[in-house]
């Protein structure tokens, strides 16, 4: 398995294909990365901005240019030095308009399970048809409109197609219909009555079965075939956990791949670990993520912006409430059929098991629940046939214990035996009915924990939003350097080819817009009476309704801070866009499936007019000036601790410069590499001192970005697979720790923590960081310093981050 030293993230589509990554790879080569990573590239619905809706596995992206551009991509990045790694789905493929384009999903629709396809999708044939809920209206109404057709063979309903079974083409349209494979339904039926398996609630997207060897072997063969031929250096693979089997998945593809580097998109939640027996390098890198950002947050801000929030909110509630009330909503809404399923399993395995023989339907029911509801992980993994491991008896065992102190007494017994049978992986090895239920129950986790944390809680949750991420703990309020050192000597000892991030096309906020908000834990004063002025300011902005609510205001303000960057105040439309899907995914005024017209015009207006003052966006804008020292200490120290920690770094397109984009689809705006290109210039000609005030911040970053990756492709051995040794330093405000080989430290980084309060200590005075002895110089001043005991405000006294070499 060859390891990436460092890649670089590209979002490929249909404006930004093939031929534009080929472009670039002069670019990426002077910035000093290694690979190219590619967002998923093989075919999918026409128009994509992301390319997870793959339509088919055996072509290449015809939006990005297809077979053609990607061979000519692929050699303009050997010309340059430069390798690809490519993001790959397994868990599921789209259902298009029209359905024509996934041939196989066609195929079901016209010939049912008699199709040579039907072994690919997960569906559950027990209403004997397969749901399709695209109708605006009940069927009824929309035949009586005349909305559905038969044309050219198909039935036709506005953009959409569908095939007609053999046999039925003459019969008048209602009974047509009815003699189909699949039933045309109303779109609010999804969650009472889909049955097929689909990534989390998106109904648009139908799983595909690849623990059936045949559909893996049919959805892999050309990404098999260009691993093999050295088109591609690794895989990224996109949500594991949906998968039947992730380990068995990845076995399969170690085979296919003659162990690839490989990386999965696992979140894993506090102490969690990836699980040993995987056959992978690691993580794509939340773990780290949050991690490294935690360095920068001061734990003292957690009670006084506590006090704040329930002060401007008034919402007196819990993290673990709002949690656990957010879950509750996505099961009774959204993931309903999902887990009516496990309910019709768990019956039908009590009526084939007398032990189980006296629990009611409700009882069940209550029972499946409050499992999903008290996992605190994305799953546990048991594995039909074997005997559980500790880790997934454990996590089961956890949940169990949480709810069990929520149930009444009555349905305590059904909950002990549900968790029996979750847990009893042997058992569901002789008994198919047992097999599928604990391996739903672990598929069902994931969405449930995905909907019910990250796309609701976390925007309904505002205490500091730069922690509501991917895999974030917003409770977990800063990371020690002792945390830290301790997190990275892990992954150095035992996933050295993990990946690590700090933006990704999924994360909440890019890496800066979450670093312009964590200096607001070490003010947290001035931030509540600057909040509480720009609250009376804009009151008159305020709806007849009163909309904005409180909860929304407050995150207006973060979203604010975090986008008001040196280029300026946030252009008005993003933020809009911004505050309506946030507000839908908090689903408390206004949601997808139900909007509140009052409220989503009353946040837009108040967003456009605050936009529009003068008068408050100067106060906004003296407030970031007064965090800045904080905002450029968190800004360069992520950057290089992520750039030089353990792992293989990845760096998000564009994020090589300040980036303040906010969730997708804002984060796949084009990028702008002409102004890229400009600043490395300016670096590589050392004119970086000349570039204009709005440009420093920039051009630093783009410093740090290109000293890094360079340092990391002259010495590779340094960083991949490594030593990781911790540096002791007499200042809790810096971290530092080197790289090197077997202990013996070649690399330094250092990075400057909570520097608004160093400051108001007196600065760094007499504080000291312990070199290694030698002779050491900074690869981003060119100073030199002498190893032993080194003055802080020597090293830092230009940029707060250092890289030093021996």
């Amino acid at each position: 398995m060859s390891t990436p030293v460092s890649t670089y993230r590209f979002q490929v589509r249909d404006s930004f294909g093939f031929t534009d990554v080929g472009a670039r790879a002069a670019y990426l080569a002077r910035l000093g990365t290694t690979h190219a990573y590619l967002s998923p590239i093989l075919r999918a619905t026409p128009g994509s901005g992301h390319g997870y809706d793959v339509v088919a596995h055996d072509e290449l992206s015809e939006d990005a240019g297809g077979r053609p551009a990607f061979d000519a991509m692929i050699a303009s990045l050997r010309a340059a030095g430069l390798a690809a790694v490519a993001d790959v789905v397994p868990n599921h493929m789209a259902v298009p308009t029209p359905a024509r384009l996934n041939a196989q999903y066609w195929s079901l629709l016209q010939h049912g399970p008699e199709s040579e396809y039907a072994s690919w999708f997960d569906v559950n044939w027990a209403p004997g048809r397969v749901i399709v809920p695209v109708l605006g209206d009940r069927l009824p109404k929309v035949l009586a409109a005349g909305e559905i057709s038969v044309q050219d063979g198909v039935v036709r309903y506005y953009d959409h197609e569908f095939p007609i079974r053999p046999g039925t083409e003459n019969l008048p349209l209602p009974e047509l219909l009815a003699q189909q494979w699949y039933r045309l339904a109303f779109w609010r039926t999804s969650d009472e009555e889909l049955n097929y398996r689909r990534f989390f609630d998106v109904t648009t997207l139908i799983a595909v079965r690849v623990e059936n060897k045949p559909v893996f072997d049919a959805t892999h063969a050309l990404i098999g075939e260009l691993v093999k031929n050295g088109s591609l250096a690794g895989l990224r693979i996109d949500h594991p956990d949906g998968l039947a089997d992730p380990r068995g998945y990845l076995r399969d593809l170690a085979e296919l791949t003659d162990n690839a580097w490989v990386v999965v998109e696992k979140i894993l939640e506090g102490h969690e670990t990836l699980p040993e027996d995987w056959p992978c390098a690691g993580t794509t890198g939340y773990d780290a993520l949050n991690r490294i950002g935690g360095l920068f947050v001061d734990p003292a801000g957690a009670s006084p912006l506590s006090e704040l929030l329930t002060e401007f909110t008034g919402d007196r509630r819990t993290l673990e409430e709002i949690v656990e009330a957010s879950k509750r909503q996505i099961i009774d809404t959204s993931l309903n059929t999902e887990v009516r399923r496990l309910t019709d399993l768990l019956a039908e395995i009590r009526d084939a098991e007398p032990d189980l023989a006296d629990f009611t339907r409700r009882e069940l029911h209550t029972a499946v629940v409050e499992l999903l509801v008290a996992m605190d992980q994305y799953r546990a993994y048991v594995v039909p046939g074997e005997a559980a491991p500790d880790e997934a008896l454990a996590t089961l065992g956890t949940a169990y214990g949480v709810a069990e102190q929520r149930v009444a007494p009555q349905f305590r017994p059904a909950l002990a035996a549900v968790l029996a049978i979750l847990q009893d992986g042997e058992k569901a090895g002789t008994d198919p009915r047992r097999a599928e239920l604990v391996t739903r129950f672990q598929q069902t986790c994931g969405p449930v924990m995905a909907k019910g944390i990250e796309d609701t809680t976390f925007y309904r949750y505002h205490r500091l939003i730069s922690l509501n991420e991917v895999g974030g703990e917003p409770e977990h309020f800063g990371v020690s350097a002792d945390e830290f050192h301790t997190f990275a000597a892990r992954l150095a000892e035992d996933w050295p080819g993990t990946m690590t991030t700090l933006s990704t096309h999924d994360t909440k906020r890019s890496e800066d817009a979450r670093a312009r908000l964590t200096p607001i834990s070490e003010v947290t004063w001035d931030w509540a009476e600057s909040v509480q002025q720009w609250h009376r300011q804009a009151a008159k902005y305020r709806s007849a309704g009163g909309f904005p609510d409180a909860s929304t205001e407050y995150l207006f303000w973060q979203t604010l801070v975090a986008t008001f960057g040196p280029h300026g105040a946030p252009d008005a439309d993003r933020i809009v866009a911004y505050l309506s899907k946030a507000t839908r995914e908090a689903k408390q005024l206004t949601s997808w499936t139900s909007p509140n017209t009052d409220f989503d015009e009353g946040v837009e207006a108040f967003a456009r007019s605050v936009l529009g003052d003068r008068e408050i966006l100067s106060s906004v804008q003296e407030f970031g000036q007064r965090i800045e020292p904080g905002v450029r200490a968190a800004i360069l120290g992520q950057k290089l601790v992520q750039l030089t920690m353990p792992g293989v770094p990845d760096v998000y397109q564009g994020t090589e410069i300040v980036d303040l984009s906010l969730v997708d689809p804002d984060n796949r705006r084009p990028v702008d590499y002409g102004y890229r290109e400009r600043l490395l210039s300016a670096i590589e000609s050392g004119t970086i001192g000349e570039v204009a005030e709005k440009e420093r911040l920039d051009a630093e970053k783009l410093l740090v970005t290109r000293a890094a990756l360079h340092l990391r492709r002259e010495h590779p051995e340094w960083f991949t697979g490594g030593s990781y040794t911790p540096l002791p330093t007499s200042s809790g405000h810096a971290v530092a720790f080197g790289r090197g080989v077997d202990g013996d430290v070649r690399a330094v980084t250092l990075a400057t923590r909570l520097p608004l309060t160093l400051e108001d200590a007196g600065g760094w005075g007499t504080s000291v960081v312990v070199l290694p002895e030698g002779s050491w110089t900074d690869q981003l001043t060119g100073q030199t310093f002498e190893g032993g005991p080194a003055r802080l405000a020597d090293l830092l006294n230009t940029y707060p981050v250092a890289l030093l070499t021996r």
